[in-house]
């Protein structure tokens, strides 16, 4: 028997074997003992490990069902079965080369400590979710700016197109700035290895699914991210990709066979038309382009009708959450895959996780379009079993014309009244997350005109609507860009987030006037937040628009808050009268970002392009 060397690597997590200079890797690179999701697939991809023969698992409580070979020799996949009864340890597993025995060594731990308290907890209308690209936040360990062997090797931050070296160690350095503005969870960009040519810095093209990018910090700098951030009472939610990968991944280099991807005679790009997939009228070819059809040539489809594949993504996600304690996941273009495969994937999740929280991003346009893709109320065929989605309507046929158009109507805020009157499409639309602007799409101050009034009233929506409220990095600073000429510039770095920064916006010092009136007044309101159960978990009643004044109301059996919205560009005074179903015996209002406690009358005046926060007393 040859003499083999086990590294187990701290940047990789995937378990790595040489056996006379041959190289094997393991997926997923570990397991655990006492999970629900107790049958798995162990990919072992080396050079001709598909010839081995024999395989067997010498461990109490471990059984190798099935193995699995496949038209590439350099793979085989083993589906294993871990007893209830098995204990941690060292699984080891022998096979045959020719007449040489081969051992590999595969661990099963215990599981993480904490479960159903410490993480998995999920993020809630009771949240503040922040979120932040890595590369473009903070710069916290410059010995991993550039990576030797990684084929970007970029670190220009005068170019929007190039890595600028922020990491997770500087998202670390920075966690109390951000529970001091309030800020309860981080949503993150992609952390997983990325390993391509060019455009690294966003995360959305992994190529190794076990590794998280060296460039960030790599495995023990996202451990101890999230570990800190449990100890601080933060959450964390995972960007997690499953429609795609980077052409660069191994399992499209050196695909097991012609199945794992979605093959065409050319390159064939998806429609984007999500109506297809509803629509009763659709063809077939326009539902196939959907969800089909590559996002782009650098990004190979995965083809979810592969089980192989189903197993793999399912896995690394159960993997995620127990390696490093996610609380929650976002999912990217949720919409392009296939849909049956996503409950199946959501619901593993949630069978080992009850309390996880899961929404998708769902960048389409209507109300029903955009509830057929999580947990709703329609009598159809597919039921999805998503919680929730990113509440693109909310945003561009909401806050966003009410900021911006002239009332009418069908106009201004009365759009926003309007899709809001939707919600009697979804299961629990308190779980739809709500935002102003990310990493995709314009910056809201630069969408507002740079308008200080507009951005206020906008927010104290965000702070007070139903849903769970998203921010997006610099939002605080009055950060401002548009995604012409490309989306790069939405994706600027924090000031002072990097060493020699001409100004350090994460001091008071550092901001301008204008900045800290805009981060004291966001940190005001998001405190207000925190201590009412009304906005976290109460109810919301709306009246109807008048006159371009748009009334709202949270409230549960403890509290009642009132919110104003005046979108006119002249103050304007309301008759109390018409909202005594919710004022009913109050007698007074305390505004909640001046502190100020005032007498409710029979009128009420609002000042112009401002919308009122009042807890009712």
């Amino acid at each position: 028997m040859k003499q083999f060397i086990l590294t187990f690597k701290l940047l990789c997590l995937t378990v790595t074997f040489s056996f006379a200079q041959v190289m094997y890797n393991t997926y997923p690179a570990n397991w655990w003992v006492g999970m629900k999701y107790n049958k798995i697939q162990l990919m072992i991809h080396g050079e001709g490990v598909g010839n081995h023969t024999g395989f067997t698992a010498k461990y109490a409580g471990v059984t190798i069902t099935k193995v699995n070979k496949f038209a590439n020799k350099n793979y085989v996949i083993l589906d294993m079965t871990i007893a209830p009864a098995a204990q941690p340890g060292t699984i080891g597993i022998s096979t045959k080369k020719g007449n040489e025995t081969v051992n590999f060594e595969f661990n099963i731990a215990a599981r993480r400590p904490g479960r159903g308290s410490a993480f998995a907890q999920g993020v809630t209308s009771a949240d503040l979710m922040y979120l932040i690209m890595p590369d473009r936040f903070s710069n916290g360990d410059k010995t991993n700016d550039k990576v030797s062997g990684m084929r970007d090797q970029t670190l220009r931050r005068d170019t929007v197109f190039n890595r600028h070296g922020g990491d997770l160690k500087g998202i670390e350095n920075h966690l109390d700035y951000l529970k001091d503005l309030g800020v309860t969870s981080l949503w993150l960009n992609p952390v997983w290895e990325n390993d391509m040519p060019e455009r690294t810095e966003h995360g959305y093209a992994f190529t190794d699914h076990y590794k998280v990018d060296p460039r960030l910090g790599g495995y023990m700098a996202l451990r101890n991210l999230v570990n800190t951030m449990h100890k601080k009472g933060m959450k964390y939610v995972s960007d997690a990709v499953y429609n795609h990968v980077g052409i660069e991944h191994v399992l499209f280099r050196d695909m097991p066979d012609s199945t794992w991807f979605h093959r065409w005679p050319s390159f064939t790009q998806t429609n984007y038309k999500d109506q297809t997939l509803f629509d009763p009228y659709a063809a077939k070819i326009d539902k196939q382009l959907m969800s089909d059809g590559w996002f782009v040539k650098s990004m190979p489809d995965w083809d979810h009708s592969n089980m192989f594949v189903q197993n793999f993504l399912i896995q690394h996600a159960i993997w995620s959450v127990e390696e490093f304690g996610i609380d929650g996941f976002r999912i990217d273009t949720y919409a392009y895959n296939d849909l049956e495969f996503m409950n199946r994937c959501n619901k593993a999740l949630y069978d080992e996780y009850p309390k996880i929280s899961i929404f998708g991003e769902t960048w389409v346009h209507g109300v029903i379009n955009q509830a057929y893709f999580c947990q709703n109320v329609f009598d159809i065929k597919y039921k999805s079993n998503m919680q929730a989605t990113t509440d693109f309507q909310t945003l561009f046929y909401g806050i966003t014309p009410a900021c911006n158009e002239k009332f009418g109507w069908t106009e201004g805020v009365n759009k926003l009244y309007t899709t809001l009157a939707q919600d009697i499409v979804y299961k629990d639309p308190m779980r739809q997350v709500i935002f102003l602007d990310n990493h995709d799409i314009s910056r809201f101050y630069s969408t507002v005109g740079e308008d200080t009034s507009k951005y206020k009233m906008a927010f104290a929506w965000l702070l007070t609507c139903r849903g769970t409220p998203q921010m997006y990095y610099g939002n605080e600073i009055l950060m401002t860009g548009v995604t012409q000429p490309n989306d790069g510039y939405v994706r600027l770095d924090f000031p002072g987030g990097w060493e020699g920064d001409a100004a350090n916006k994460f001091t008071a010092a550092g901001r301008t006037e204008k900045e800290n009136s805009i981060f004291n007044y966001i940190k005001t309101l998001a405190d207000f937040r925190l201590k009412s159960s009304a906005i976290k978990t109460g109810k919301m009643m709306q009246f109807l628009p008048v006159d371009g004044v748009y009334v709202y109301f949270r409230y549960d059996n403890n509290q009642t808050v009132m919110c104003v919205m005046n979108t006119s560009d002249e103050a304007k005074t309301i008759d109390l009268s018409r909202f005594a179903e919710r004022i009913k015996t109050f007698t007074k209002a305390y505004n909640a970002v001046t502190g100020i406690e005032f007498n409710l009358g029979k009128t009420l005046t609002v000042g112009p392009v401002y919308n009122l926060v009042m807890e009712l007393r």
